[in-house]
């Protein structure tokens, strides 16, 4: 079955780049932002981009859609936020997704936003909206995903909630394996030594004038395994996408001018839409060692860390070329995007299921 969907918060298409192999044809795109509107034309111009997702009643009353996905703004769920909920008008548009659906009412939902929307409102937002998904004859299961499990190089933990209408044992089916339900576990990773640092002034970048918290909080990265390595990340940057055979990327790499002690594991963290934008600096950005320099990584690199094709956000924007595409909204579109292996994943477990149907 060659599905039909559409894309709400499409942002640069993760779905669409996961699921492109198989066969899945979009139907329509939901995007209000420049840049990642930009992308959408550049890849799919064939694609309807609808735009505002609160307008949906003046789009074509098109019931054609097999599958409605979308990951509605996660800023007011999130725990470094406000936490304002549904009282946020970005965190009311899951409400919004929920009556997209009930207009178009394709056979399968798909829903993903950051785990801090479990506990939003002590979990009564999150209730409100599997209630919604109840009344709309949605069976429903939800699950966290962290993409490092998925072949990428870096942390990053998603509530995914997944709907078929009317049964909720092929929405379960999904999203748990047999083996998960069987008290297979994962093996754990191998535990090293690691050496508390100091408390003690802050660096010259600080802005807590604590080492210990901004040791903590250090995020950088190291290449292994691929000969010289430019630090200007021309050559041998990092391939999140070969991960499995070759850790390619050493992440969370705490350096402590205090103690001079090292630690290291194997991922990096969360990246978010903010990076490369400046923010808090470089305590809480991902960050790479390069011959003892700390850099921050290059736009190619986190599209790696998503699962994106090289240069996929390097596209003509406003009157200049693909290699004048500026930094800053790759890096945003980046960090607002879903995991591509993770969406992969996904739609191949609910093509499992269709052909079983």
């Amino acid at each position: 079955m060659k599905i039909k969907y559409g894309s709400l918060c499409s942002g640069i298409e993760a779905a669409t780049a996961a699921w492109h192999s198989l066969g899945w044809m979009p139907q329509w795109f939901s995007e209000i932002e420049n840049f990642p509107s930009a992308v959408l034309e550049h890849h799919y111009p064939e694609v309807p981009n609808y735009g505002d997702m609160t307008k949906f009643k003046e789009w074509p009353d098109d019931r054609s859609i097999d599958l409605l996905v979308g990951g509605t703004p996660c800023q007011s769920f999130s725990v470094a936020g406000l936490r304002k909920g549904l009282i946020d008008p970005r965190g009311n548009l899951m409400l919004t997704y929920l009556a997209i659906a009930a207009q178009y009412q394709p056979q399968w939902l798909v829903w993903e936003n950051v785990p801090g929307v479990l506990s939003s409102n002590r979990g009564r937002d999150f209730g409100t909206f599997l209630a919604a998904l109840g009344k709309l004859r949605y069976g429903f299961a939800y699950r966290v995903l962290d993409a490092q499990y998925f072949g990428v190089a870096q942390r990053r933990r998603r509530v995914f909630v997944v709907g078929y209408l009317g049964d909720w044992r092929r929405a379960a089916a999904v999203l748990f394996e047999r083996e998960s339900l069987s008290g297979h576990l994962a093996p754990s990773r191998e535990k090293g030594e690691r050496i508390a640092p100091t408390v003690t002034q802050g660096a010259p970048f600080s802005r807590t004038a604590n080492e210990r918290v901004e040791t903590q909080a250090l995020i950088t990265a190291r290449m292994r395994g691929f000969g010289d390595y430019k630090c200007d990340g021309t050559a041998s940057a990092l391939k999140a996408r070969d991960y499995k055979d070759a850790t390619d990327l050493i992440a969370n790499q705490h350096v402590s001018k205090a103690t001079a002690e090292t630690t290291l594991s194997d991922v990096t963290m969360s990246i978010t839409a903010s990076y490369g934008t400046g923010g808090v600096g470089l305590a809480s950005k991902p960050m790479a060692l390069c011959e003892d320099t700390v850099r921050r990584l290059t736009p190619v690199e986190c599209e790696r860390l998503q699962g994106f094709p090289d240069d996929y956000t390097r596209i003509p924007y406003r009157n200049k070329d693909a290699e004048r595409c500026p930094d800053g909204p790759r890096y945003k579109a980046m960090g607002n995007s879903m995991a591509v292996p993770v969406m992969r994943w996904i739609g191949e477990r609910i093509e499992k299921i269709e052909k079983i149907k």
